[in-house]
């Protein structure tokens, strides 16, 4: 990884123009998942869960132009700000590496009408999106549904194991988060179910994946712990004014972890947690 290369990357990205700094930190990350993923020149991916595009545009210039990236979202074309899926996907299609990307909206995984051949796809990529899902059964659906299109699966999440306190704020804002995205039915949150990486390696293999190597990925310079505190301050209140069944001791818990996280950050500094990542077959 050069400095050429992810500047090559990070034009590809509608956000080079006023983040630039922020996609950055998020190319290099993606550039390190891929690296080890050990994507290679000419082959097919099927990225699930590609939102913006940060992951998919470090996997097109992986594969080169003799490859495939098909990315795929359940999230609206509109869905997203201050740049949307949809605009960031056509910027990336009319982008030095959007000959090799195919992008679609709205596609619910687990729909009967979504099929693709078996082993179409060299690598299945699931990359800092499983959260996103709302239960382990879902998830475990997920993972037997793909199975038959590709040869290996490629993951990447937050890894909930702390290498030092400053991650504990990065930790604690997504704890609070499972806990009230538990009562939704429906939601667009980051954090909609928490696994760890024990629940996502047994979860893989009761889906029939083998692990074949997996690796603790840290990239201090990563904004989403700061991002992910700030949204349950800025959020908090109206998250719990809306859930009428919540038990009002579980939110006075709630209450107190957020305290907790206050106090913490107004004495130290926050990093985000490491990622756990890991290839399959």
């Amino acid at each position: 990884m050069n400095n050429e290369t992810i500047d090559f990357i990070i034009e590809c990205m509608a956000s080079n123009i006023e983040m630039s700094d922020i996609q950055r930190v998020q190319t290099e990350h993606r550039f390190k998942l891929a690296e080890f993923w050990n994507i290679k020149e000419g082959k097919r991916v099927l990225e699930i869960g590609c939102g913006q595009g940060d992951t998919t545009a470090v996997l097109a210039y992986f594969v080169g132009e003799k490859g495939l990236v098909h990315g795929i979202d359940i999230g609206s074309p509109d869905y997203g700000s201050p740049i949307s899926l949809g605009d960031s996907a056509k910027f990336l299609k009319k982008s030095k590496v959007g000959k090799q990307i195919k992008i679609e909206f709205e596609m619910n995984l687990l729909s009967p009408n979504v099929e693709f051949p078996e082993n179409f796809f060299d690598y299945i990529i699931l990359s800092h999106c499983s959260w996103y899902l709302k239960s382990i059964e879902e998830f475990n659906e997920v993972l037997k549904k793909v199975r038959k299109w590709g040869k290996k699966l490629c993951f990447a999440e937050w890894d909930t194991r702390l290498n030092s306190i400053e991650q504990y704020p990065h930790l604690l804002s997504i704890l609070i988060q499972a806990q009230y995205e538990s009562f939704k039915q429906k939601s667009d949150s980051n954090v909609r179910t928490l696994f760890t990486p024990s629940d996502i390696k047994l979860i893989a293999e009761s889906a029939g994946w083998n692990i074949m190597s997996e690796k603790t990925i840290f990239s201090p310079d990563l904004q989403d712990g700061k991002w992910e505190v700030n949204k349950v301050l800025t959020d908090l209140d109206v998250e719990l004014s809306e859930i009428s069944n919540m038990p009002q001791k579980l939110k006075r818990l709630i209450q107190s972890e957020v305290t907790m996280l206050e106090d913490f950050i107004n004495n130290s500094e926050i990093k985000p947690l490491s990622v756990f990542a890991f290839v399959a077959e």
